[in-house]
């Protein structure tokens, strides 16, 4: 997901083709690896998850850091291209209100077709959407990363680190908060069943 989306970065391409490109490499990647590993791509999701009884602990630390070492070898790989940064027109606390509510848009939005889908077809295609336009629409303001990985990756390796915690932080912030809620209206949120 990294090599792709933060490759359009380094080959110029415009944001919606950028944009385009996260969500098309989103949902290949929950084709192709849920029904193997559920597709854990993004940390603040797989943390998300966990709170909502998703996931086993067990696999909590095993996923998060294959995630970021499959991103700090694709930040290698691209030379740091496409590292996350707040634009300099954008305070730091205005960023922050982004990445927390576009991160928890993305996990309400996965929590939303998990409910309602028995297939990873769909959900492939509504997280994979949703990325793309949460992407489109604040790229230009915070880089829009809703995943700690994709920052950690190319920042590290593009020598922009000090920022990065700032991302972890909103970014699990937005997708805990959606796993509270969940919590909390999972039994409304299940599609009707029919009655006899």
């Amino acid at each position: 997901m990294v090599g792709v989306g933060c490759g359009s970065v380094a080959w110029g391409a415009s944001p919606l083709v950028i944009s385009a490109s996260f969500g098309v490499a989103v949902t290949v990647a929950i084709l192709l690896f849920q029904p193997i590993s559920g597709a854990h791509i993004n940390p603040a999701v797989t943390l998300a998850f966990f709170r909502s009884g998703h996931l086993e602990k067990e696999a909590v630390v095993p996923y998060i850091t294959a995630q970021c070492l499959g991103a700090l070898f694709a930040g290698f790989l691209l030379d740091g291209a496409g590292a996350t940064t707040v634009a300099p027109d954008v305070s730091l606390a205005s960023a922050a209100l982004i990445e927390v509510f576009i991160t928890f848009a993305l996990m309400a939005s996965i929590y939303w077709i998990v409910v309602r889908s028995q297939t990873h077809i769909s959900v492939a295609f509504v997280v994979g959407i949703t990325v793309a336009i949460l992407a489109y629409l604040f790229g230009s303001f915070t880089g829009a990363s809703m995943n700690p990985a994709r920052t950690l990756g190319p920042n590290i390796i593009a020598g922009e680190s000090s920022i990065v915690p700032f991302y972890i932080l909103m970014t699990v912030i937005g997708a805990w908060v959606a796993a509270e809620i969940f919590n909390r209206t999972k039994f409304a949120l299940r599609p009707s069943q029919p009655q006899d």
